[in-house]
């Protein structure tokens, strides 16, 4: 290959641009223009498609308060690459579909105050078929060629080196097939080449497959990194190496792409939670692009905490029924043959066994999942968010959980039913400060941001040293049970210890309760908690740790209907945990007589 005088991007640009001329023109913003039908209901899209267009438009409107520049031409010139520079593996020009161009165009288009990209991770779960892959393959071929950036490393990265090269594969087939690329890329003879990587010497840029073996994921400076298949990652440490060889890129993206998974303990589920968090608004990360298709539950369903369809409701969405298969499958009769999903359909009508599969690659639904619980509409209404009543007179209850000393340690304060049947629920929480440091290199992640905040509005209180202070969170906890009085602590004595040795050498054996998380100690407290939430019957004063905490909480079924909170996965659970604790043991103590002024409560 000769060496060519202007900067390759240019060249590039050049021919893009003269073929983007000669073609017919493209519709104006295709991101905003998809983004607008979707939310106006033209394209059929799922609950959380839409709230990634209703994102967008609601950025075209309010973003520059914060900072963020939506760049037309930026996200268009993105758009424009594909079918200028790229062929599908049929010769066709890669034409992007309405809702790929609404991906890269807002991947491409949108900027922070920085004057840099805005996303720098993109989240896309859609069903099987959908072109994620060639997708990623062309995004991995912009940033290398096209996007400026000096000698731009591309990594399509993996676990096992044969899932890496899928990515790799659709890029290489596409420089082969496009005349300018192939004379300005360096390729391997045939795609088959073990250690096959696309590559512009005269500009160190590399377009290679890396995976976990070998230690093959260290000391790259990627510009970008994609992220196939992510629900078969089995571990972070993919995600995580190809992150951290980015943080001297300041328009890097990593580029996850996947159908819908079964672990909930895998990073997939991690960043399939973060993106429906993000999209809820529950959680706010401006650098965190999010697309998840999904099927719907109805509005009774989703008002119950039901996140996806129920088999034994006619009014969600159906797997089986045609009229909601685009939800989940955006390309269908466009990338996707109908009749693909049509054959999947009916083999796993016929084959049990061919069900969840279908579910979870077609239909996006995590086959294994456990169901968010409590309703977000119900915590957040007046009844529930007033400020606390009168306390005195009524016995408190404490339960006290964590999962880990260097995170937060979750104390539920609740007081017995008043006059009409109200608990009043106030939450403690304690956090070592180390936790708020980043590691070393690195920025302030979001939630320690949040958490930081939180601690100079005196809603966490900080201690000291790597692990949060057992005998500080003794000598609070004691205090405020002086001040009323006491019912019993509920703890979760095992990970509790000093804690737990603590009260019970400063209070009568009785008052300390070891709560277990099976599904006989807590299945009526939970049920407790979902019908008072239901019912305006606990009043939590608009906690902002709770608050955030509820959105983030499942619920694992037992035998016989029994539930208990789903504790696996993150921390944040803890505070629920704790509420669900001392719920548990309130609803345990005896009943106070007339004459000991008690309010007699009827346990929902």
């Amino acid at each position: 290959m000769t060496a060519a005088s202007a900067p390759m991007s240019r060249q590039v640009r050049r021919a893009s641009a003269r073929k983007t001329k000669a073609a017919a023109p493209a519709p104006p913003d295709p991101t905003t223009a998809y983004a607008r039908d979707v939310v106006e209901g033209r394209i059929l899209a799922g609950r959380l498609v839409v709230l990634a267009c209703a994102r967008h438009l609601r950025d075209l409107e309010h973003g520059h308060e914060r900072g963020l520049v939506w760049r037309r031409e930026k996200a268009q010139d993105a758009i424009d690459f594909f079918p200028a520079m790229l062929r599908l593996e049929d010769g066709r020009p890669f034409v992007l579909q309405p809702f790929q161009a609404f991906i890269v165009g807002a991947i491409f288009g949108w900027y922070g105050a920085d004057g840099y990209r805005r996303f720098h991770t993109a989240y896309v779960e859609m069903g099987k078929g959908n072109g994620k892959s060639p997708l990623g393959a062309g995004i991995g071929l912009y940033m290398m060629v096209a996007d400026g950036e000096p000698a731009p490393e591309i990594y399509s990265a993996a676990t096992m080196i044969a899932q890496a090269k899928v990515v790799w594969k659709d890029a290489y087939r596409m420089v082969v097939k496009s005349p300018e690329l192939a004379a300005l890329i360096e390729h391997p003879d045939r795609e088959e080449v073990a250690a096959g990587a696309l590559t512009i010497p005269g500009d160190s840029a590399v377009f290679r497959p890396v995976s976990a073996e070998h230690r093959g994921l260290d000391g790259k400076r990627v510009h970008c990194g994609l992220c196939d298949e992510l629900h078969e990652h089995a571990g972070p440490e993919v995600v995580d190496k190809m992150t951290a060889g980015m943080k001297n890129r300041l328009n890097g993206l990593i580029f996850e792409m996947t159908n819908s998974g079964y672990d909930r303990t895998t990073v997939c589920w991690q960043h399939h939670e973060l993106s429906i968090a993000v999209l809820e608004e529950t959680v706010v990360n401006d650098a965190w692009f999010a697309y998840v298709c999904t099927l719907d539950a109805c509005a009774s369903c989703a008002e119950a905490g039901k996140r996806t369809p129920q088999a034994d409701c006619a009014a969600c969405d159906d797997w089986k029924d045609s009229k909601v298969w685009l939800k989940t499958n955006p390309g269908l009769g466009t990338v996707l043959p109908v009749s693909y999903l049509e054959r999947r359909v009916t083999d796993a009508k016929t084959m049990s066994s061919k069900e969840n599969e279908t579910k979870r690659f077609n239909f996006c639904v995590w086959t294994e999942q456990s169901e968010r619980w409590l309703s977000l509409g119900q915590w957040d209404a007046d009844a529930c968010a007033a400020p606390l009543a009168e306390l005195d007179g009524r016995r408190l209850f404490i339960g006290v959980d964590m999962q880990s000393p260097r995170d937060l340690c979750c104390a539920a304060l609740v007081w017995e039913p008043d006059g009409a049947g109200v608990v009043d629920v106030e939450l403690r929480a304690w956090l070592p400060r180390a936790a708020l440091e980043p590691e070393p290199g690195a920025n302030p992640s979001e939630r320690q941001a949040l958490l930081r905040r939180w601690a100079e509005d005196e809603v966490v209180t900080l201690t000291d040293g790597n692990a949060w202070d057992a005998a500080l969170v003794r000598e609070q906890l004691l205090a405020v049970a002086a001040e009323h009085e006491l019912g019993a602590f509920a703890l979760n004595q095992a990970p509790l210890g000093e804690l737990s040795k603590g009260l019970l050498s400063a209070l009568d054996k009785e008052q300390v309760t070891n709560r277990t998380y099976s599904f006989p100690a807590v299945t009526a407290a939970c049920k407790d908690l979902e019908a008072r939430v239901a019912g305006g019957k606990l009043r939590h004063a608009g906690n902002p740790v709770l608050r955030w905490t509820v959105p983030q909480v499942s619920i694992a079924h037992g035998s016989d209907q029994m539930i208990r909170v789903d504790r696996e996965g993150s921390v944040e659970k803890v505070a629920v945990a704790a509420l669900v604790a001392a719920l548990a043991v309130m609803a345990q103590a005896p009943p106070r007589t007339e004459s000991e002024g008690s309010y007699k409560a009827e346990w929902v």
